[in-house]
């Protein structure tokens, strides 16, 4: 291996610290939301997600992009949302093959019982621990390296071109 090859030691330090700190907050979450909700954190970021959308809904393809998730992953997990009524799923009316995902009432309820732990959850193990400019020098150094990331993300979580799909009518026979 070439030196040039090698993180230096401060990159390699920040780089085990981001990702320590990464999975320790996923663990934590995790626990979380299964002991509240019975949710896994895809789960929670598709109900959280379509309650902070206007109108509660969105194309099934538009919030597995946002949340970086494979699309067929992305699909069972809709599904097991769908079996317990916290979602519900209707065709597009712009574009046939797209599928809406609505938040249901039900699903409604549920993040209101889980969120107040969650967010004192996500404050306490990460914000309360940061000096009084650590949210905007976090997103000021994670920021940059998000959108570079979302240039080329992996292959299941690219967005896909929209096309509209009209029907058309029945060509008439001879």
């Amino acid at each position: 291996m070439r030196g040039d090859e090698r993180l230096d030691a401060e990159q390699l330090a920040a780089y085990f610290t981001l990702s320590e700190v990464g999975s320790l907050l996923e663990q934590a979450v995790t626990q979380q939301l299964r002991d509240e909700g019975d949710l896994s954190p895809i789960q929670f970021k598709i109900l959280a997600g379509l309650d902070a959308t206007p109108g509660g809904a969105q194309r099934m393809t538009d919030i597995a992009d946002r949340i970086v998730y494979s699309r067929s992953g992305f699909s069972y997990q809709a599904g097991q949302l769908e079996q317990r009524g916290l979602i519900a799923r209707s065709p597009a009316k712009d574009d046939e093959r797209s599928t809406l995902i609505h938040l249901t009432d039900a699903g409604r309820d549920l993040l209101n019982r889980v969120m107040p732990e969650h967010v004192a959850l996500v404050k306490r193990l990460l914000f309360d621990a940061m000096p009084p400019t650590g949210m905007q020098d976090l997103q000021r150094a994670l920021g940059p390296v998000r959108d570079r990331l979302r240039e080329a993300p992996p292959r299941s979580a690219r967005p896909r071109a929209r096309q509209v799909y009209k029907k058309q009518p029945p060509e008439a026979s001879p």
